[in-house]
């Protein structure tokens, strides 16, 4: 939050959640409405951010968010650290096709075309928030990060397109009753 409220003016919860959306669901996470009031009160409650209400001229009142300097000093701080540690992922369709001993074939095929669909469609989603960035000059380290996006999914395309390379080799497989374990690990199922 601290990192959506970093650039100038004041923000709704809305008005961050949207932006989450538009640009740190590529790279990072993009947190649920709920998650951003709490996490917003939080940071109040710390001096980190500070809050206003709108006035009567606006036909619903907002509460507006800004960063404090203790708040800019604290993000400033964390973003000076290490890197934060390794990268954790957590593949669902990687997955699937992990457990595919228990897919139809055909199944995990049609999975992992959704999935390029789907990152195609994420692609241009990432395009669209990046001609934005470009756009804006005080945004240009969030066009380095929307351009590491971009990378990102260009190599994810590739990578599913090679596991469904990899899957339709698989297809002589179809008649075993199993598929051996990796290596090391013993087949519990009686067989000898």
């Amino acid at each position: 939050m601290l990192g959506l409220l970093s650039f100038p003016g004041e923000r709704t919860g809305y008005d961050l959640k949207k932006w989450a959306d538009a640009s740190l669901r590529f790279f990072h996470w993009s947190p649920a409405i709920s998650q951003i009031y709490a996490e917003l009160r939080r940071l109040e409650s710390r001096g980190y951010v500070t809050s206003a209400r709108s006035g009567p001229e606006e036909p619903r009142a907002k509460r507006r968010y800004a960063i404090t300097e203790a708040g800019r000093a604290a993000l400033a701080r964390w973003a000076a650290e290490g890197d934060g540690g390794p990268v954790v992922l957590k593949h669902p369709l990687v997955l699937r096709v992990w457990l595919g001993h228990l897919a139809a074939p055909g199944r995990l095929r049609a999975l992992v075309e959704e999935h390029i669909a789907r990152t195609r469609e994420e692609l241009t989603e990432i395009r669209g928030a990046l001609t934005q960035a470009e756009s804006v000059p005080r945004w240009a380290h969030p066009a380095v990060a929307l351009r590491w996006s971009e990378r990102r999914s260009l190599a994810e395309l590739e990578l599913a397109e090679a596991m469904l390379a990899d899957l339709e080799g698989l297809e002589d497989l179809e008649g075993l009753d199993a598929l051996e374990g990796p290596a090391g690990l013993e087949d519990s199922g009686g067989r000898s």
